[in-house]
């Protein structure tokens, strides 16, 4: 049977209950406090200097001209391996199923070729993958895509989508010392391969979500749920198993069965809905680390 407890609510707005559950509710809240502990721990950093690679020109409205210079360095993890043929294929059923480590740097002021003022941002991917893109366009011209999408999203920017590669430097102004994740959390699945249903078919049945799992610690496992469909927790039931996760929607929306590889503290597990991501959360304590 669902254990309702583990639900907790939106990270950003607790839905709204009637008096007679709010003993619940407190329950709820304090599995919120707990997940979102978890999941803005940081692990030690290790600075790093990232190498040139090449410079791109676009604009802002608010900035006017803007440069990134994608920079590598073999710090950073790679992407997963796969061909050109292997990710085009992902990219059409899912955009979201392939993603590339960077890491994006502070905005610098400088000057461009005719000494007027500009901003600049470094954006670092690893020396491997960089050299791969090196020898494809299309690699090169995804890379772009994300590290400006990356940087509208962590700097609040409108950057224009055109931009045009700059032949004869290989970046603009200086490229300053970056900070990362000394460890960075393996992933375990990205693409919710794990679970054993299958996406409805023809005769409308509830649709598997999209699993994430991720080792935030050696000894806590993260999932994320992609639920696009639903703006809150309500109805949603949950159970956890030491090695197994279930997950029903309301109306028959969703339903979700995924073995997990390892064992879970069923008894200090706890999830909440982010209403602004549409994703449910789980903090999964091991009962033992892994090696």
């Amino acid at each position: 049977m669902a254990d309702s407890r583990l639900l907790a609510p939106e990270l950003s707005e607790a839905e709204t209950m009637g008096a007679e559950t709010a003993r619940f509710e407190e329950l709820l809240l304090q599995a919120s406090k707990e997940l979102q502990q978890a999941q803005t721990a940081r692990p030690e950093s290790t600075q790093i200097q990232p190498q040139p690679g090449f410079c791109i020109k676009t604009s802002s409205p608010a900035d006017g001209k803007v440069f990134i210079n994608i920079c590598h360095s073999a710090s950073i993890p790679p992407p997963a391996d796969m061909t050109e043929d292997e990710l085009l294929r992902v990219l059409e059923e899912d955009q979201a199923g392939f993603r590339i480590p960077m890491s994006l740097g502070e905005p610098h002021a400088e000057l461009d070729a005719k000494g007027q003022g500009c901003t600049a941002y470094d954006v670092a991917v690893n020396s491997d993958f960089y050299r791969r893109m090196q020898n494809s366009d299309f690699l090169r011209e995804l890379v772009v895509t994300i590290a400006r999408e990356g940087l509208e999203d962590k700097y609040s920017l409108r950057l224009n989508p055109e931009w045009r590669l700059l032949k004869n430097r290989t970046f603009l102004g200086s490229i300053s010392q970056q900070n990362i994740r000394a460890r960075q959390r393996p992933r375990i699945e990205e693409l919710g391969s794990l679970s054993t249903p299958t996406s409805p078919g023809a005769g409308g049945g509830p649709e598997k979500p999209r699993l994430s799992l991720w080792l935030e610690a050696p000894d806590l496992l993260l999932a994320e749920i992609d639920l696009p469909k639903l703006d809150g927790a309500r109805e949603l039931s949950l159970e956890i198993g030491e090695s197994r996760l279930v997950l029903g929607g309301p109306q028959q929306l969703y339903h979700l069965d995924a073995a997990i590889p390892l064992r879970i503290s069923t008894a200090e597990s706890r999830a909440a809905f982010h209403r602004k991501r549409k994703q449910l959360l789980v903090s999964m304590p091991l009962l033992s680390v892994p090696s």
